[in-house]
């Protein structure tokens, strides 16, 4: 007689459950982190629908604050001079970043090749100017190009040239090479990080191939490091859009930064100078949408090219 063996019961399953210690680890950045960041723009997308009304006779009666909707906005677009800015920035953009980011490769690629006696102490040299505050590095820069005081200006006046580069045509290219200074280094820090990433097989097998440093730079290193690329034009993008602190310094010696020289300072004169600050919210907003929608196009054909190519 045999008996037929009972199926075993599946053991119970367990419910995901998030682990509680690792929420209370994030709990206090989430807080730090929405108080921060994520409530500072919700109001000021609050402010940038408001404006200020007054009453009574000529407007000099008690002012209120008002519900604005788009008005704001909408007057920000229609002032010439803050239109102006953004095209200034962005052909600041256009001809710095990409000096900066083949000026910060060509920097990785030759600490690349440097010996390791040498490379922490070059490696420190080209980010020590990260290390400066943009209104330090505008002051010291801007001794280097008011007349009668620069000894770039001395010099170049011995071979005939008098540069203005405080000028209206060329102030614009003085921020640019301030820029450039700044943070030059510290994209050659990322791509660095990036070049010591790639392992050695590939540079061996390369040698034994028969290539040359050249060589192995366009075909290895160049193309591995492009996500570090990549990841500092980005990051270039959006602080072009921000360009606040070097124009604003550069201001007392150079007639021509004006007030709506960038977009960041007609926001901040309109805040600090005229007490507007709805129209300086409003303007932010603006800012903020610019460079969201210039970098993720930039990542967007970034990857549309990845796919591409696939």
């Amino acid at each position: 007689m045999t008996t037929s063996a009972r199926p075993q019961a599946a053991p119970p399953r367990r419910r995901a459950r998030p682990d509680r210690k690792a929420w209370r680890f994030l709990g206090p950045f989430l807080a730090v982190y929405l108080f921060a960041m994520i409530l500072p723009i919700f109001y000021a997308l609050y402010q940038s629908m408001l404006k200020v009304e007054r009453s009574g006779p000529m407007g000099f009666g008690e002012p209120t604050v008002v519900f604005a909707g788009f008005e704001n906005y909408s007057l920000a677009l229609q002032q010439t001079s803050f239109l102006e800015g953004f095209g200034r920035v962005f052909l600041f953009g256009i001809v710095q970043v990409p000096v900066m980011l083949v000026l910060a490769l060509v920097l990785a690629l030759l600490l690349d090749q440097v010996s390791n006696r040498w490379a922490g102490l070059m490696r420190a040299a080209y980010f020590l100017p990260y290390g400066i505050p943009g209104v330090i590095a505008t002051i010291l820069w801007g001794f280097l190009y008011v007349p009668g005081i620069s000894p770039v200006n001395d010099m170049l006046s011995t071979f005939g040239f008098q540069p203005d580069f405080l000028g209206y045509d060329n102030v614009l290219w003085s921020l640019a090479n301030i820029v450039v200074w700044e943070f030059a280094g510290y994209n050659m820090l990322i791509i660095v990080a990036q070049l010591k990433s790639i392992p050695q097989e590939l540079y061996e097998a390369a040698k034994i191939d028969g290539a040359g440093p050249w060589q192995t730079a366009l075909r290895i290193k160049i193309p591995l490091v492009r996500p570090a690329l990549i990841l500092t034009c980005v990051f270039s993008i959006i602080g072009t859009m921000q360009l606040f602190a070097e124009p604003l310094v550069l201001k007392k010696i150079a007639p021509a930064v004006t007030n709506d020289y960038t977009p960041n300072l007609s926001a901040y004169f309109d805040a600090f100078a005229n007490a507007n600050v709805y129209m300086a919210a409003a303007k932010s907003v603006l800012l903020a949408v610019a460079a969201m929608v210039l970098s993720f196009g930039f990542l967007s054909l970034v990857n549309r090219k990845q796919r591409s190519r696939r």
